[in-house]
């Protein structure tokens, strides 16, 4: 299994990423799947989950009492480390502003979605530069189906939720159209593959 580097900088490739999208269902969705990460998980997660700004700090905060790792708001300049998982905290874009670190961008303004799964994965297809993973769950609409597809395009391991176990079968379907998603798996079985990656992958 080839897990991908998001960028050809020659900076270590032992920085790892997962980045996981996710919308109506989300929540839920992702507390199976970071519940099912151990504590000492080799990549950070970022991940940006459709929802008001308002609502993201309790979101972080039970996430966080859901699983072995660290989860909190994502804030301007945050570097990703592994073991701990960031959450997209406002109402503007979470993209990646240098290869290392993040932060929030009202551009691009048109984008329906805010925070846009697509403007962060597009971020890291850009400026990570070390592996990574795309992560597509639950959720309606098509967000995060292009840029999971320009991830995998570059050779990154991609992920998307299947249609039995999604809420709402609509971002992952728009990603498995566009031939975005390396597997497509049911909700109980994206943890152990995430562990499995980055055990067996290098």
């Amino acid at each position: 299994m080839r897990i991908g580097v998001a960028n050809n900088s020659p900076i270590a490739r032992r920085e790892r990423l997962v980045a996981i999208g996710a919308s109506a269902g989300g929540p839920a969705a992702l507390s199976t799947v970071l519940s099912g990460l151990p504590e000492d998980f080799p990549a950070a997660v970022v991940i940006v989950q459709h929802v008001d700004e308002r609502f993201a700090q309790g979101m972080a905060e039970w996430l966080s009492r859901q699983c072995a790792l660290s989860v909190r708001v994502a804030k301007e300049g945050d570097r990703p480390t592994a073991g701990t998982v960031l959450l997209a905290g406002t109402n503007d874009h979470l993209t990646f502003k240098t290869a290392g670190r993040i932060g929030y961008t009202p551009e691009p303004r048109e984008q329906p979605y805010r925070p846009s799964v697509d403007t962060f994965f597009a971020s890291i297809d850009a400026l990570w530069p070390g592996e990574a993973i795309g992560v597509l769950l639950t959720g309606m609409g098509r967000d995060g189906a292009i840029g999971l597809k320009a991830l995998r395009d570059k050779g990154c391991y991609t992920i998307a939720q299947d249609q039995a176990t999604s809420t709402v079968y609509g971002m992952p379907k728009a990603a498995a159209s566009l031939g975005a998603a390396v597997d497509i798996l049911p909700l109980e079985r994206i943890a152990p593959r995430l562990v499995d990656a980055f055990r067996h992958g290098f």
